[in-house]
């Protein structure tokens, strides 16, 4: 071995020569009360860090210098998939505030994160059509006024037998299209956005309750007509965002549940939609959780950490064991997880199910209660392969 040698490799090294060697930290007699183990063949096992076949003896000590890490199997469900996502607004309880005309922004009464009543003046436009249309709404009032008089004159003549009753028909005939003219300025002017104002201003009004959480104008600025003005959410509750891979897509069912996870906070969501189609762009399904945010813990644009459970198919969903794909080796073509044991670890043969994100169910070879090597796992699959050679020479 060369001087130069890393340390790291220099303390590996040393580690799985104590583990071949039967491990300098175990007592000398350790299994001495053992009967004296053997191979398949019958014989006693070849190495003296191997006391039977598949075992590898190592100290804790050596464990945690060989970088080992230690877990148990995950028991219920069917598995889940862990992925980034993003925290987003409700599209049912989002919308845009905008204005039917253009014109120039005078009066922004709201700024980013203040809360807004349905209703509530949040804005002023001015312009020359804002005039236009208030002007016509203050004629129509005007008009309907006359049609409304000269209906109550011409009633009057009526009783009084002085006016024939085509004349009180064609009044009452005008003071109705008066009327439909009086609601339909009134219509144009709410259609634009609000109301309120000068003759030539237009005030737009919140249409739902919430939060501002979008104001891409500034005040002065002139905007065209249907210009985005504000962005209100209602954050009561929020969407998470998320993308998962076709293969798991097929086990994500509306209504399962999601674990949300950021630094200090968790909460559990409910998927609400799996798109039936790809994203064009990133080959995966979209899919959309529905995360209730009543004490306003959440923030829209968050990036978060989701684990989605997955959907299973019969009984299996509530037995299901899962372990890291990490722990799994493969060993003369049989799938292995290594059960810590009180001398080291033991390769158990398992059988594997569907892969779940970075896990794989195991569908039998282990009760789920055992400790495993989750990590550092191929240096125990080397170990009992060295021994297997030292034992054909």
């Amino acid at each position: 071995m060369s001087m130069f040698m890393p340390r790291t490799m220099a303390s590996l090294a040393l580690v799985l020569a104590l583990a071949a060697c039967g491990g300098s930290g175990e007592p000398a007699n350790e299994t001495s009360n053992e009967a004296a183990p053997t191979n398949g063949a019958g014989e006693k096992a070849a190495g003296g860090g191997h006391t039977a076949e598949g075992k590898v003896t190592l100290s804790a000590d050596q464990i945690v210098a060989a970088g080992i890490q230690l877990g148990r199997p995950t028991l219920g469900g069917s598995g889940t998939v862990e992925l980034p996502a993003t925290i987003e607004g409700d599209p049912q309880g989002t919308q845009v505030v905008s204005a039917a005309i253009g014109g120039r922004v005078v009066s922004l009464r709201l700024n980013l994160g203040q809360s807004v009543r349905r209703g509530q003046s949040i804005a002023v436009i001015e312009s020359r059509e804002a005039a236009q249309l208030k002007g016509e709404v203050e004629a129509s009032r005007a008009r309907l006024a006359l049609a409304n008089s000269n209906l109550a004159r011409e009633q009057r003549l009526f009783v009084q037998r002085v006016s024939p009753e085509q004349d009180l028909i064609a009044a009452r005939m005008a003071a109705t299209e008066a009327r439909i003219a009086y609601r339909q300025a009134q219509s144009q002017v709410s259609a634009a956005g609000g109301g309120g104002g000068g003759l030539n201003r237009l005030g737009i009004v919140a249409p739902i309750g919430g939060q501002i959480i979008a104001r891409p104008v500034v005040l002065g600025q002139t905007v065209a007509a249907d210009a985005e003005l504000y962005r209100i959410a209602n954050l009561a509750r929020l969407s998470l965002a998320l993308n998962i891979k076709p293969e798991d897509a097929g086990r994500v069912k509306p209504g399962n549940i999601v674990v949300v996870r950021a630094p200090g906070r968790q909460a559990s969501a409910r998927i609400s939609f799996v798109s039936p189609a790809l994203d064009p762009q990133t080959r995966q399904v979209p899919v959309i959780a529905t995360l209730d945010n009543g004490d306003g813990q959440w923030r829209v644009g968050e990036p978060v950490t989701a684990s989605v459970q997955l959907s299973g198919t019969g009984g299996a969903a509530n037995t299901s064991i899962l372990v890291p794909t990490t722990a799994v080796q493969t060993i003369a073509g049989k799938s292995v997880v290594f059960v810590r044991t009180a001398t080291g670890f033991q390769a158990t043969v398992v059988t594997l199910g569907d892969a779940a994100g970075a896990t794989v169910i195991v569908r039998s070879g282990l009760t789920g209660r055992e400790q495993i090597a989750t990590t550092g796992s191929f240096t125990l699959k080397a170990e009992i392969g060295k021994g297997e050679a030292a034992h054909e020479d």
